[in-house]
């Protein structure tokens, strides 16, 4: 799943590595919730979203399927 915080960083040119370590969370947890594995916590996620100075909503980020381009979802599942 492409969540809006994934497309967001990729536009950005910022390896979630880097942001991993600016927002002080654990890269494994921060590519979960990336993908939309694990959900973020309030906290968490406004701590995501202000460094991107709020060019995404936390609830984006903790509710990325909500979110998501339904255009997408089609080019990831084979015909």
């Amino acid at each position: 799943m492409h969540t809006p915080l994934r497309k967001l960083r990729e536009k950005q040119g910022i390896t979630i590595t880097e942001l991993s370590r600016a927002v002080e969370i654990d890269v494994g947890n921060l590519s979960r919730i990336e993908r939309g594995l694990q959900r973020a916590s309030i906290d968490r996620a406004e701590k995501i979203a202000e460094f991107f100075s709020n060019e995404i909503n936390p609830m984006e980020i903790i509710y990325p399927e909500k979110y998501q381009d339904r255009s997408e979802d089609n080019h990831d599942t084979p015909t």
